[in-house]
């Protein structure tokens, strides 16, 4: 009886509510993630080659970056606390139901976690306190951690796309299986390509910081040092990035074809279907689009011929929303190119005088590329998350089912935009201060002074 009384209690703008809560949390915390994922590797080399050569410009930049990863993983540590929150109280259908299949993930991202927090803690206190080389050891933790937290998160929600490890018997999870559900078949091609987009979010994003002060006429060795080597490891992974992307579509033509119809706006199963750029869906039909013949049959099945599923083969009610689907999945690729060939700009220039491109149009662009990173990122999450409903766990769950159906959802809203409004707020502020006490200097620079 009070299972009907709060069911009866839930409306459909409470399910709305917890949606853009959810959505809102894992947007803003994902880009904080990228940097806890990309940054300490970046921070470590810089680390590395000042050892390596002596030169004391690599460690005035291992230092600076240093103080922003730490700021930032503090803040990604509040964010991630509140999207552990949400799981259980916004999803409590999911968590009720299937918490013992997908909590092996969780717990061990929380070990990665401790190990993080725990190494950043004595990577930052102790640079000045620990021998050199044993100060670089104590930053390895912190990127292997760092990659394994985004690791096991990122299988939880491949588990979600494509649940395994548990049997159904009438109604009731049974025989569960974790390493099998944190192993399936979705888990591959999404990690890697989140964590890949992680180390380009984190490239990009830091790169365009020092293209900013370039084009402020700054172009001393420490920007350029700034920009070229978080620029060039985020351009090496972005044709990386293009062939894990293709690599993901071949992934949903064969497990699920439905999510593969939604980004290309497809509405019949098609035999040589075409490849579709740009378009909207309007009346059950693409529009608009640029059709390249025969090419998406050949990308998903590598055959110009095979046959590629449309929406038709499923109810209207199962349906994935096809516009917000196709068009992020067209912004995503299009971000993605452009950043590419940005990359080879680079790359034809240093190749003829190992120097960057004397456009200033280049670093406009490589300015662009961080906020553009974040954008393709954010939008790569749509169509992995929004191209799955009606279902939070795919061909067994609905969202609808899973949501708390206690009424008020609108209320924890509010209250989550205005926390993050002071995290972002406050967030700003630090880094920004951090900016204008400059770089911070290595020891022997200072003692050269003195």
């Amino acid at each position: 009886m009070l299972v009907e009384v709060l069911a009866d209690a839930a409306t459909p703008g409470d399910l709305v509510a917890a949606r853009t809560q959810m959505a809102f949390s894992l947007g803003w915390h994902i880009i904080i993630a990228c940097f806890g994922v990309g940054m300490p590797g970046l921070v470590v080399f810089m680390e590395w080659r000042a050892l390596r050569t002596g030169d004391a410009a690599f460690e005035v930049l291992a230092r600076t970056w240093a103080r922003a990863m730490g700021v930032l993983f503090a803040v990604g540590a509040v964010s991630g606390t509140i999207l552990s929150f949400e799981m259980g109280l916004l999803w409590p259908g999911l968590m009720g139901s299937y918490g013992e299949v997908i909590g092996l993930p969780f717990t061990l991202e929380g070990f990665a976690f401790f190990i993080e927090a725990i190494f950043v803690g004595i990577y930052l206190y102790a640079w000045d306190r620990l021998p050199p080389r044993t100060h670089l050891l104590t930053g390895l933790p912190i990127v292997v951690a760092g990659v394994a937290s985004a690791f096991f998160v990122v299988t939880a929600n491949a588990w979600m796309n494509q649940p395994r490890g548990f049997d159904l018997v009438d109604g009731e999870v049974t025989d569960v299986r974790p390493w099998e559900a944190m192993f399936n078949p979705a888990t591959p091609p999404q990690t890697v390509h989140m964590i890949v987009a992680a180390f380009m979010v984190a490239g990009f994003g830091i790169a365009a910081v020092y293209a900013v002060g370039m084009l402020r006429g700054r172009r001393d060795r420490h920007h350029r040092l700034g920009f070229l080597v978080p620029f060039t490891v985020a351009a090496v992974l972005a044709p990386v990035q293009v062939v894990v992307g293709d690599w993901a579509a071949h992934f949903l033509a064969d497990y699920q074809p439905l999510k593969l119809a939604a980004i290309e706006g497809l509405a019949e199963t098609t035999a040589g279907a075409p490849l579709s750029l740009g378009g909207v869906y309007i009346d059950g039909e693409l529009r608009y689009a640029l059709e390249i013949p025969n090419a998406l049959s050949l990308l998903a099945h590598w055959d110009p011929d095979a046959v590629v599923l449309g929406l038709n083969e499923a109810p209207a009610h199962l349906r994935p929303p096809v516009n917000v689907v196709h068009l992020s999945f067209q912004l995503m690729v299009a971000i993605g190119f452009g950043l590419v060939a940005l990359g080879g700009w680079l790359a034809v220039a240093w190749l003829r005088r190992r120097d960057l491109p004397r456009a200033r149009l280049f670093l406009w662009a490589a300015a662009l590329a961080g906020p553009a990173a974040v954008l393709a990122m954010e939008a790569g999450w749509v169509v992995t998350e929004v191209g799955r409903q009606p279902w939070i766990v795919y061909g067994h769950m609905l969202t609808r089912d899973a949501v708390n159906p206690q009424p008020g959802l609108l209320v924890g809203l509010g209250i989550v935009l205005a926390v993050y409004a002071v995290l972002t707020v406050a967030t700003v502020y630090v880094l920004r201060l951090l900016a204008r006490r400059g770089p911070v200097r290595a020891p022997q620079e200072e003692s050269h002074e003195r």
